[in-house]
């Protein structure tokens, strides 16, 4: 007890109350908490307090009545939740900056966060109450997480574009980096797609999938990468070699396509006399701005 009360994390400040408690694992919380977006697996945690006890405590402060937040031990609170049993526990209050800490320095020294998994979290402090309303800065985030404020905007750019509910579907995928969220990041703002779809997609994978939680999370986000590079390739335009040449008597041939979009037009032009092209390429604004002011008066 005199080594857990001494330790790093029950210390700054914070007020232990004496002892360790028993208390019901349905009476501690963990809304909120930012590790119940990872894969919880406690299989060998369970067996091994069924076999000698739990012998670390979590550490949890208090709310109203009978209530607890969880600031750290989400296994072994979920492991004698499985087992039937009380878990012991260190009460301590603190404010939420400081049990926000706690929560990130266990997570990390526990694993390395996958790249999605830290733009979560910076997410998380930057929208959530867990800091104070004048640290709620890209600034403040960084000092938490001990980024650059460049590196926090990277990872919120991600999160905003991708979508936190289809981020969540896919998972941590701890093997994949920042390239290729990018790339996922830039092909839905080129695709037009529907986001609960590829949630679907990403929930299919995983569970048909015959790997374990990460190796699921990975090839979930390769399957929704890949129903956005193709739902984005009909929207492309064509292209100009791909279409027949049209004829124009005394000029040459022509070949033209359009975007599917409908604002993009390409016109290639083979001319048959190539002084009428340096004229063109001179003109060429002119006259298209001529052509608009037609067919805003609607002429033929």
């Amino acid at each position: 007890m005199q080594t857990l009360r001494n330790a790093p994390d029950a210390l700054e400040g914070r007020r232990l109350r004496g002892g360790v408690f028993e208390i019901e694992p349905d009476h501690v919380e963990t809304v909120g908490r930012l590790d119940d977006r990872l894969q919880i697996e406690i299989a060998g945690l369970k067996a091994s307090i069924s076999r000698s006890g739990q012998r670390v405590p979590i550490l949890v402060r208090p709310l109203e009545g009978d209530r607890y937040s969880l600031i750290y031990g989400r296994r072994r609170l979920e492991a004698c939740r499985d087992l039937g049993i009380k878990v012991r526990a260190i009460v301590t209050e603190m404010d939420g900056d400081q049990a926000l800490r706690d929560q990130l320095l266990e997570n990390q020294e526990r694993r390395d966060l996958s790249f999605i998994e830290r733009a979560l979290v910076a997410a998380a402090l930057l929208n959530g109450d867990h800091l104070g309303e004048a640290e709620r800065t890209n600034k403040g985030v960084a000092e938490v997480l001990g980024l650059t404020e460049a590196g926090v905007s990277q990872l919120l750019s991600v999160v905003r574009a991708v979508g936190e509910s289809l981020v969540l579907a896919i998972g941590a995928a701890p093997g994949i980096g920042r390239p290729r969220w990018e790339e996922l990041k830039k092909s839905l703002g080129d695709a037009s797609v529907d986001r609960e779809n590829l949630a679907a997609v990403a929930a299919e994978t995983r569970s048909s999938h015959s790997g374990g939680p990460d190796e699921k999370s990975d090839a979930a986000f390769l399957a929704v990468l890949a129903a956005v590079v193709q739902a984005e390739r009909p929207t492309r335009p064509s292209s100009p070699r791909g279409a027949p040449s049209v004829a124009i008597p005394g000029v040459g041939a022509a070949t033209i396509a359009t975007g599917r979009r409908g604002r993009q037009f390409k016109l290639e032009l083979k001319a048959e006399d190539r002084d009428f092209v340096s004229w063109l390429e001179g003109k060429a604004p002119q006259l298209i701005a001529e052509l608009h002011e037609r067919w805003k008066r609607k002429e033929d």
